[in-house]
This record gives structure tokens, sequence and C-alpha cells, in this order.
């Protein structure tokens, strides 16, 4: 796999997009319009010529209606009263050459509903344009920039909007993908307070594709497609799955495991044969607590002898010893009679003293 690859779907995203394609699997919410009053940012990158969109609203499964990608052409967010049309045929407008001004003006022009509607474009070649209608009577608006265009309605006010763009601009020519700056850009516009409504669970959104090759295993580029449909905190389990992933340091915990449960797996694989063998290994000490190399493969060792999952064979994770491991530890131990034997040398190592 390509190393900068990274195509996440969540499981909960929907297979029907626009309200006529009903199915169900639709949001309960969805049964009678598509209206997702959010703030979003469609952008590209030129450096890399990544295009994306990322999105949240308190509405649930946000990504499956707003955001439209497609590599080497452009972005679109598609809002408010939300007609996912707009999505494909913006996007097929900017890949015969039509400026997005132009195309957009022209769809419009064909909506009896645009009063309604919220949309921003942006093209691979930077240029783009915006609606924002005059449904909502709450704050709703836009800003475009270089290589962004951002907009929001029913939001607490224009700092939503400002945060974004601000966010997105500081980061640019900075060493990050296109995912990566807009969860950033959306974050500063949720801790702002975002969408007015409260009370809510909400969702949201980022998807990415590139039209580099070998950046992508889809033959439509899309790299990062991460839906949160519905979390008390969206954009905060945006970012938490964009790092697991994409396994950024700091996503976990990484720690040399120690404590008197090493021990006593040490002084087990060590009667077993598959620890430091012919040696007396005691069950304190120095050094007894600690998970060395050495104790991580005398487990593979035995997981292997058991035909349990290794690194080699079933991909487990090196020196794994989890509840099914115990269980063939002591099975192994009772089928060569020394069970007993090492339940007495670890009496004292497991005796409570509080």
């Amino acid at each position: 796999m390509p190393p900068r690859l990274l195509t996440v779907v969540i499981t909960l995203v929907l297979t029907a997009f626009a309200p006529h394609a009903a199915s169900a699997q639709e949001p309960y919410a969805w049964r009678n319009s598509l209206v997702f009053h959010t703030f979003s940012i469609a952008a590209i990158d030129p450096r890399t010529g990544e295009v994306g969109v990322a999105v949240t609203t308190r509405v649930a499964c946000v990504g499956n209606g707003v955001p439209w990608v497609r590599k080497g052409v452009g972005a679109v967010a598609t809002q408010a009263s939300t007609r996912t049309e707009y999505g494909n045929e913006l996007l097929d407008a900017l890949a015969k050459g039509e400026a997005p001004a132009a195309a957009l003006k022209r769809l419009l022009a064909a909506d009896s509903g645009f009063q309604q509607r919220q949309i921003g474009v942006i093209a691979m070649d930077g240029r783009s344009a915006q609606h924002t209608g005059t449904g909502p009577n709450q704050w709703a608006g836009g800003r475009a920039g270089k290589n962004y265009v951002t907009q929001g309605n029913i939001l607490v006010g224009p700092e939503v909007i400002d945060a974004v763009a601000k966010s997105f601009e500081s980061s640019e020519g900075q060493p990050k993908h296109l995912a990566d700056r807009l969860i950033d850009a959306i974050h500063a516009g949720f801790n702002l307070g975002g969408d007015k409504r409260h009370g809510l669970r909400t969702s949201a959104a980022v998807l990415v594709a590139d039209s580099r090759p070998g950046m992508s295993r889809r033959t439509d580029g899309q790299t990062v497609n991460i839906n949160v449909c519905e979390n008390a905190d969206p954009v905060g389990e945006l970012r938490r799955i964009y790092d697991a992933v994409s396994q950024t340091l700091g996503y976990r915990d990484l720690q040399q495991f120690s404590g008197g449960d090493v021990a006593q797996l040490k002084v087990m694989l060590n009667v077993l044969g598959f620890y430091k063998k012919g040696e007396a290994v005691a069950a304190a000490g120095q050094g007894a607590n600690l998970y060395t190399p050495e104790t991580v493969t005398a487990v593979d060792a035995f997981r292997a002898s058991e035909k349990m999952g290794t690194p080699q064979v079933g991909g487990s994770p090196a020196g794994l010893v989890d509840a099914e491991t115990v269980v063939h530890l002591w099975a192994a131990l009772e089928r060569v009679g020394k069970a007993n034997d090492v339940r007495k040398m670890l009496l004292d190592a497991t005796m409570i003293r509080r």
C-alpha cells in the first residue's frame, strides 16, 4: 500500500445520497427533506494536486450529502436546503472547462429553490464561486480566499467562517496533507461555536481525492473518506480517526510494559522451555518486571507451538499475550505436570499487601 495512502470509509457511510433515492439505510430525519444547516470548506492544494471538502453540522450523516470531489477537477459543498445534484453537475461543468462562476450561475437560474441553497465550488486552477440564498434568517455567508471557499448558515456568527479561513490560510505551504489542513480548519470554526443550534448530536466528514499516480487504489482517486455520521464530538472524532489510520505519532501511547504479570509470564515460559531455557528465572528481582525483546520472542515461539496467531502466521502483534494466550499457557503447564509447581512459585509475587 502506498505510504501516503489513507483510504478510510467508516462503516456508517450510507449508500443513498439524493432525497428521492431514499432507502432503509437513510437517516430517519431525511424522510421529508435533505437539509444541512452547516459550515464547510472546499479547497485545493496546487502543490500536490489534492482536492477536498470538510464539513460539520448538527444533523446526522453530513458526509452523505454535502461534500463532492473529483480528482484533477475540483470540489463542491452543497448545503442548506441541499440539492445533491449540484455536486456532479458543477464538477461535470468544471471538467468541460466552464468557469465556476458561470456554471453556478447557470445552474441556479434553472433552480426554483435557489434561495434555499448554499453552495461553494472551487476548480483545480483556483477559480471559485459561492452562493448563499436568503432562506435561513440566522447568520449565513461565505468567504473565498487563495485555494479555498468556506461557507456556513445558521452559525453563531461570521467569526466561525473567519476562523476556518484563518486556519486554512495559515497552513498554506506547511508540510501537511490537505485532509489534515481541512480538519484543522473545521475544528477552528467548531471551537467558536459553529452551528448555533444546541442540544443536538452532530456529524462531520472530510473527503479528499488525489490525481497523482500511486496515491490511491481507487480509480476515482479518493484517498480520504471519513464520514462520522453521529457523535458528541464529530470533529474531534475526525481527527482521532485520521491520526489513527495514518498512524500519526501520538495517536496512541507508546510504552515499555512492566509489572508483576510480566515476571509471572517469564516464569511460565521458562518452565515450558521458551525463555532462558536451562536457567533459573525468579518472579522478582532486577529486570524481572520488564517486557523485553527476549520475552517477546519467547511469547511468539510459544504461540507458534500452540498454532496461535503470530506476526508471521495470522498477523498477530508481536508478543501478544491476551486472555486466550494465558489459557494456553496454563494448559501447556498442566500437560507437562508443572502447573501446581508454577502456582507455588508465583504465590508470593501475587500476594496483595495493602
